[in-house]
């Protein structure tokens, strides 16, 4: 399968140190991103971050390189890589703690005028609430490059309220036990601020979305071996752009297009639940 879309994830990039395994996964929500879009079969598939230069900041520039990311536009400074520490407790993870970004979180990216005209080049821009990119939002809109969103599951209103009018495609992660009603009335308030298209993820209890007319309701796929849920929400949203914007240009209706989309995002989100860390190359530690 592939995908016409040129996809570009801006922002964060980590490892995640899973203290049970002494291993370390790369990951981070924006590099998560272009992975799986490349694993989608994203036409072009690209990273553009800071990365540190220790050990962790070095895995992930291989790892990445390794996908066949694309990462011409990325800085290295000098200082820690961003890292968690991680733990999974029957196939769910839990985040014992982080380095805030590492030097990522101190620097910030701030884009200029050649890294805005390398950005008009993509179809889509996705970043998220821990990249630290809130402030370029702007520039990238104002270029005329779709902004895709993943706001975390403790954003607070008045970010959301500040965030959600930059943002074309605004994605949620909300607990599993959450009542329908009330997701699709986040939904709505959701996409009343600007995105043209708002989804909450809820775990095994599925999807739903809202595109300002109608509501969609996605069932989570089964997983024929859960090993970690590490980068089930990041692949999911991916592989629902890579489909739905493929499908917006060969004229496919909306409908179809978001309905088609979801399906098979689930089925993709399924196969990332049977691997461990985000994407896998993972690399022992001490």
């Amino acid at each position: 399968m592939g995908f016409n879309v040129q996809a570009l994830g801006f922002g964060d990039n980590v490892v995640d140190r899973y203290e049970h395994l002494k291993t370390m996964y790369p990951g981070g929500n924006a590099a998560n991103f272009a992975v799986y879009a490349k694993r989608c079969g994203a036409a072009r598939a690209a990273y553009m971050g800071i990365f540190g230069n220790d050990i962790a900041g070095e895995h992930v520039i291989s790892s990445l390189c390794a996908e066949g990311i694309e990462c011409v536009a990325c800085k290295q400074m000098i200082g820690e890589n961003g890292a968690a520490s991680v733990t999974v407790v029957d196939g769910d993870r839990i985040f014992l703690g982080s380095n805030e970004g590492g030097i990522r979180g101190d620097a910030r990216f701030v884009l200029d005028r050649f890294d805005l005209e390398y950005i008009r080049q993509f179809d889509v821009v996705h970043t998220g609430s821990y990249c630290f990119t809130e402030r370029e939002l702007p520039k990238i809109r104002k270029v005329g490059v779709p902004v895709s969103f993943d706001f975390s599951d403790d954003s607070a209103s008045d970010y959301i309220r500040d965030v959600a009018p930059l943002v074309d495609f605004a994605f949620l992660s909300l607990p599993e036990d959450m009542q329908d009603d009330e997701v699709r009335t986040r939904l709505e308030a959701l996409q009343a601020l600007g995105p043209r298209f708002a989804s909450a993820t809820r775990g095994a209890a599925g999807c739903i979305a809202f595109d300002g007319r109608t509501f969609y309701t996605q069932r989570a796929k089964s997983v024929s071996e859960l090993k970690d849920s590490m980068g089930a929400g990041d692949s999911f949203l991916t592989a629902f752009l890579m489909s739905f914007l493929d499908a917006e240009k060969r004229g496919i209706t909306q409908k179809e297009a978001i309905t088609d989309a979801l399906d098979s995002s689930a089925a993709f989100a399924a196969t990332i639940c049977g691997m461990e860390g985000s994407w896998g190359h993972g690399k022992s530690y001490e």
